[in-house]
C-alpha cells in the first residue's frame, strides 16, 4: 500500500518531541495534517509546523476527540476512546506508538523479538498500562480499521525535550551513577529512524501486528550515555554502584512506598531500574523483512549532530513518518 498524499493524516501528541518530528515530515511531503492539541500553546506549535490544530480533551467522546495517552486512567480509557472514534470516523489505518517497556520486569531482555510474551508481573505502572493500552489498540484492529503497533527503545536525537533534559539534570545534580559499572548493552532509536520506520509501517505494516524499531546494533549503556552527556557539555559521572546494592535499595523503597501509600519511596523505582539498569536489546529482523526497514541515520552521525549543536535543515527524510497515534484514510 502506498500513502496517498491527498489523504488527511490525524496525529495525536503533535506538539511533543516525536510528534513535532512527524508533523515536519508529513507537512513537508504535502500531506494535509491535523493534530490534536489540549492548549493554545500546543496549537501554536503544530500550526507553525504546518498542521491544523484540533482542540480536544481525553474524555470528550461526545465530540469525537482523539487523544494522546498520559496517565493511568487516560492510558486505558483514552486509548479506547481513540480507537472507538477512529472507527466512527471511517479511519482505515492507525499506528499505535508503544514501547519496549511493555516487556520490562527488571530482568535483562536480550535480543528479544516480537514473539516475546507480555510479562505476568511487569516492572511498574508505566509498563503495565502501556501494555494494556497496546492490547486495547490491537483489539480494535479489524478489516475496516487496521491497527499496527510499533515499539521503539530509548528515542533520542535533536530537539529532544523529554529524555535528554532529564538525563542532563540528573548528571548535573549528581544523582546519576553507573549501576554495576554501566557495562551492559542497550538498544536505542534515533528519532529519524523512528520516523522512517513509522512511515513504512503506515504504508505496509500488517494490521494486528507489532514491530520493534531501533538503530540496529546495540551499544554499551555507559558509552552511549557518556556521549549524550558530552554533547550537552554536562559532567559525566564516575561513581559506580554495585548492582546488588541498587537492587536491595530499590526493593526496600518499593516496600516502603507500598506501605506508606507513596509517602516514602526509595531513590529509584523498580520501573526506573528496569528501564536503565539492565540490558534491553531488540531484534528488528521482522521490521527489516516485512517492511524493508533499516536505520537511515547511524548512531555516530546522530551523535555528531548533537556534538555540533545543530538542528538539521527540515528537508524531507528519504522516507516518510508518523507518531504516537496516527490515523489515515488511505
Amino acid at each position: 500500500m502506498t500513502m496517498d498524499s491527498s489523504k488527511t493524516v490525524f496525529v495525536t501528541g503533535g506538539s511533543g518531541y516525536i510528534g513535532r518530528n512527524i508533523l515536519r515530515e508529513l507537512t513537508s511531503r504535502g500531506y494535509p495534517v491535523r493534530a490534536l492539541v489540549g492548549s493554545a500553546a500546543s496549537a501554536e506549535v503544530v500550526t507553525k509546523l504546518g498542521a491544523k490544530p484540533v482542540l480536544g480533551d481525553l474524555a470528550d467522546t461526545d465530540h469525537g476527540s482523539l487523544v494522546n495517552i498520559l496517565q493511568e486512567k487516560a492510558n486505558l480509557d483514552g486509548t479506547r476512546n481513540v480507537y472507538a472514534q477512529a472507527q466512527k470516523a471511517g479511519i482505515s489505518r492507525a499506528i499505535h506508538l508503544s514501547t519496549e517497556a511493555v516487556l520490562l520486569t527488571g530482568k535483562p531482555l536480550v535480543d528479544v523479538d516480537e514473539s516475546y510474551p507480555l510479562p505476568f508481573k511487569p516492572a511498574g505502572g508505566y509498563s503495565r498500562t502501556k501494555a494494556q493500552a497496546e492490547q486495547i489498540a490491537l483489539q480494535h484492529s479489524q478489516q475496516d480499521l487496521e491497527v499496527v503497533v510499533i515499539r521503539p527503545r530509548f528515542v533520542w536525537g535533536r530537539d529532544d525535550t523529554t529524555a535528554m533534559p532529564q538525563l542532563v539534570d540528573a548528571a548535573r545534580s549528581g544523582k546519576l551513577s553507573w549501576i554495576g559499572g554501566g557495562r551492559y548493552p542497550m538498544s536505542t532509536t534515533h528519532v529519524d529512524n523512528l520516523v522512517h520506520g513509522l512511515m513504512l509501517v503506515l504504508e505496509s505494516g500488517r494490521g494486528g501486528e507489532v514491530y520493534f524499531l531501533s538503530d540496529g546494533e546495540p551499544v554499551e549503556f555507559r558509552e552511549f550515555i557518556t556521549s549524550l552527556l558530552t554533547s550537552q557539555q554536562a559532567t559525566v559521572p564516575t561513581r559506580e554502584v554495585p548492582r546488588w546494592l541498587v537492587v536491595a535499595l530499590v526493593r526496600m523503597g518499593e516496600v516502603l512506598s507500598r506501605f506508606t501509600k507513596g509517602a516514602i519511596s526509595g531513590p529509584m523505582s523498580w520501573q526506573e531500574y528496569a528501564v536503565l539498569g539492565v540490558e534491553v536489546t531488540l531484534n528488528i529482523n521482522k521490521a527489516h523483512t516485512e517492511l524493508g526497514y533499516s536505520p537511515i541515520l547511524s548512531r555516530k552521525a546522530g551523535l555528531a549532530e548533537l556534538d555540533r549543536g545543530l538542528i538539521r535543515s527540515r528537508a524531507p527524510l528519504k522516507w516518510h513518518l508518523t507518531s504516537c497515534s496516527t490515523f489515515s484514510n488511505t
